[in-house]
């Protein structure tokens, strides 16, 4: 097999599992509303099942730096790739909500491994390949969303519950999850005595800045996914069927930024891409709490998926950049501060629509991305458009 072929591989099983990560993810969160009736829940208990979730990833987040210099992105890929799917049979048949809450802590754990490492795999692709390929990884977790979406829509149309539908699709997702387990590139090999152990470094400013960008866009699709739907449903009237089209249709939207982000990347630098991200996304959510029309308020939704799109990969692969041979490191570090927002954004919202109304906990995320834009103008104006210390001949090519 050519090191051309190699990498067409890798690359390809690297955004099916973003894919499917991505499919799974939108199953679970857009049949939310059937969750909350079947156990019964009130908005802050789907707020701690939130949590729980955000703790998992979180804790394994941070030991997965360890995981990764001992194994590689890899082997790690592996083998937490069908395992996440797997773990959504735990939520989907859990009896009450304590195992819910068991369920999705150990489900949240894998999902941030699988984030990380995959995340890292794209990152040595990058490098390996000398071209930016971030984007097209995350169009490929927005591809799967949409389709994870439209087809727990379609379940909820067809009258099936929870347990039923979340099952159904993670059978269908593992498939696909094991077939992917054969394609990923080795990661380049650790230094002499370095395996196994994870040394602090001192990373650059940027990838703290980096990281609360992350923390920012986490946080604004983490509300759209987890109450986008019950804003639709019960504050404008929407059927269940149409409110589980919103994340659906936010996702859509992220696709198609997504596919074009490499490119603008090397066109217009990180710093004016992520100030108009901002700006949009505020704009988008301003139209999506405003109105009182559900086909409008989904209009808005697109609009901030157009615009967050590109912050998530962008600070993925500049943080990668900015670690150099430390770039697991950074990535991980940047991650962590990143999905803190996906883990405190839910979880506040749900709390202000305990006391008030999620309308009101929407509007909370126009200074949000407020603050994106303005943070993207205090860092340089960096580039993606290649990576020009990659050797002609790929390293990593040629190992087993």
């Amino acid at each position: 097999m050519t090191p051309q072929t190699r990498l067409a591989r890798a690359s390809a099983a690297t955004m099916t599992t973003f894919g499917l990560v991505g499919a799974i993810s939108a199953v679970w969160v857009v049949r939310i509303p059937a969750l909350r009736d079947k156990f019964g829940l009130t908005e802050s208990q789907v707020g701690l099942e939130v949590l729980a979730w955000g703790i998992g990833a979180l804790v394994v987040m941070q030991a997965s730096t360890r995981l990764l210099a001992r194994y590689g992105s890899h082997r790690v890929l592996r083998a937490a790739v069908p395992a996440s799917v797997a773990g959504l049979l735990l939520l989907a048949f859990a009896p009450g909500f304590g195992f819910l809450l068991a369920g999705g802590f150990l489900f949240g754990g894998l999902f941030g491994l699988v984030d990380v490492a995959a995340n890292a795999q794209a990152s040595h692709l990058e490098r390996v390949g000398g071209r930016p390929l971030m984007g097209r990884m995350h169009a490929g977790w927005s591809l799967g969303a949409v389709t994870g979406g439209l087809l727990g829509s379609g379940l909820a149309a067809a009258g099936l519950g929870f347990t039923p539908s979340v099952a159904l699709a993670a059978l269908i997702a593992l498939v696909p999850a094991l077939y992917t387990t054969s394609g990923f590139l080795p990661d380049e090999a650790p230094p002499a005595g370095a395996a196994g152990r994870a040394p602090r470094v001192r990373l650059p400013r940027s990838v703290l800045v980096l990281g609360a960008l992350m923390f920012c866009a986490f946080l604004a699709e983490g509300a759209v996914a987890d109450w986008s739907g019950l804003h639709l449903h019960d504050g404008l009237g929407a059927s269940e069927a149409v409110a589980a089209l919103g994340y659906p249709a936010f996702e859509l939207a992220m696709l198609g930024g997504r596919l074009l982000c490499d490119r603008l990347t090397g066109r217009c630098g990180a710093r004016l891409l992520l100030t108009g991200a901002g700006l949009a996304g505020a704009a988008g959510f301003a139209v999506f709490i405003a109105v009182h029309s559900a086909p409008l308020a989904v209009a808005g939704l697109v609009l901030v998926g157009a615009a967050v799109c590109v912050v998530v990969p962008l600070t993925f692969s500049l943080a990668g950049l900015t670690g150099g041979e430390h770039a697991t490191a950074a990535i991980a570090r940047a991650g962590t501060l990143g999905y803190c927002g996906l883990l405190l954004g839910p979880v506040a919202i749900g709390l202000v629509a305990e006391h008030t109304s999620l309308r009101t906990g929407f509007l909370l995320l126009i200074p949000v991305c407020l603050a994106i834009a303005g943070g993207a103008w205090s860092l340089p104006d960096l580039r993606v458009p290649a990576h020009a210390d990659a050797a002609d001949t790929p390293t990593g090519l040629h190992h087993a």
